[in-house]
């Protein structure tokens, strides 16, 4: 048996949490086990859950790994992720998202629930098998062909339709192609000054606006991949006056950075470890992401981890891949955001990046109350400590971070899955 001891459960009184068979068996006071970790000053959290996490296996090794990305969800915090599709070969058949799945339970740091493609190669032309992925052993309930949109109408109505045989839900891209050809960062003066083409807000806009209104004509649920706009915010809060079947997630960097980031770089403008899809936006556009999380318009946060080698992002803007990893300092950058704030306490917290995730995924045993009988996925984190963000420190195998030099709050002490420590004293164990 574990005891966690004097953990202060989403922010509250020091309690002691007793762990027995992978479940929390009790929680009092004085309470004793056969190993004690010691939480005086930690917040405990249920074991964080990520809907959109590129693990990047099969495929582009050379960035990241089912085994990689998973210790470094550990150390973030995480229990559960979500393994997006657009790997090589695409996770569009039974068999791809077996591998992964399989993978996931061999790594063993934390559960991996792979995403299936809505379309077959991503290709926008035909539906994948979504059935067979839904039946399989890795039982997907999550679709997207994040990385691009499904911007055909009839095919988007189409996939929203077949899955609400099996309760899944289709993730969308919310990127109209025609729109953002070329496109490198948010149109506006930034862009302007820099000379860069610009990427319009009405282009996610526009998408989220027509699938609102497809997944209420079907009577579907449709989920929103990184929301970035004002604008996108405003849809979502009409959709869902409506009573309508969507659910919408926001990254950590759309929640503290902007636009104005890829010119007044620490080494200069047009640094590509900036540029990203969706594109950082504005202040303004920050501000009603941050309020929309905090009043429940956007459900939750979701790291959008998306780790590239060296070579495809330490080269000229407009040769650079677009993405950021995420997973290890996700907690941190809500902390500065959203807690220090004063927009989300701790219990706000978990509710966007355990409980609905976990709901939105139709996870079991991911993102439950921490209380007796509850599995035993829980973080412990250090709000009080401030780090200076380090990439040669991180355990995922690429260091493409936004953060780096930048000092946020917060650390990862310990991370139980079932009872069992991943994490423990902000190490893998």
């Amino acid at each position: 048996m574990i005891v966690i001891r004097n953990a202060r459960i989403l922010g509250g009184e020091p309690r002691d949490i007793l762990i027995a068979n992978g479940l929390i068996s009790e929680i009092g006071a004085g309470l004793g086990g056969d190993t004690v970790i010691e939480a005086d000053g930690l917040i405990a959290l249920p074991g964080l859950v990520d809907l959109h996490t590129h693990l990047r296996e099969p495929g582009r090794e050379d960035a990241e790994t089912v085994e990689t990305g998973t210790r470094a969800a550990a150390m973030g915090g995480f229990t559960a992720v979500h393994a997006m599709a657009n790997t090589s070969p695409v996770a569009d058949t039974a068999g791809v998202v077996e591998q992964v799945w399989r993978r996931g339970q061999e790594a063993g740091h934390c559960d991996v629930h792979p995403v299936g493609a809505v379309t077959s190669g991503l290709e926008g032309k035909h539906l994948a098998e979504l059935g067979a992925m839904a039946d399989s052993q890795a039982r997907v309930r999550v679709f997207s062909d994040d990385g691009k949109c499904v911007s055909d109408a009839v095919l988007m109505r189409r996939a929203l339709e077949y899955v609400k045989a099996f309760d899944g839900v289709v993730a969308q891209h919310a990127q109209e192609p025609r729109l953002t050809e070329g496109a490198q960062l948010n149109e506006g003066e930034v862009s302007g000054r820099l000379g860069l083409t610009g990427w319009p807000a009405v282009a996610e806009e526009a998408i989220i606006a027509r699938d609102c209104l497809l997944a209420a004509h079907v009577g579907s649920r449709l989920h929103v991949c990184h929301v970035s706009t004002a604008g996108s915010v405003e849809i979502i809060r009409w959709a869902k006056s409506k009573g309508w079947n969507v659910t919408a997630e926001v990254t950590p960097h759309h929640l503290l950075l902007t636009d104005s980031c890829a010119e007044a770089s620490p080494v200069g403008p047009y640094n590509p470890i900036y540029k990203v899809n969706p594109p950082l936006r504005t202040q303004e556009d920050v501000t009603a992401l941050r309020e929309a999380l905090a009043d429940g318009t956007i459900d939750c946060v979701a790291t959008d981890h998306a780790p590239h080698p060296v070579e495809d992002k330490e080269t000229e803007w407009a040769a650079a891949a677009m993405g950021m990893i995420g997973l290890e300092t996700a907690l941190s950058v809500v902390q500065e955001a959203m807690v220090e704030t004063g927009l989300l306490d701790w219990a706000g917290v978990a509710d966007r990046m355990s409980v609905r995730p976990a709901r939105i995924g139709r996870l079991a045993g991911q993102g439950l109350p921490l209380e007796p009988g509850s599995p035993a996925n829980i973080t412990l984190y250090d709000p009080a400590v401030r780090t200076p963000v380090d990439p040669t420190a991180m355990v995922s195998r690429s260091r493409n971070t936004p953060y780096e030099g930048l000092t946020l709050p917060g650390r990862v002490v310990a991370t139980l899955l079932r009872g069992r420590p991943t994490v423990l004293d902000g190490k893998l164990v």
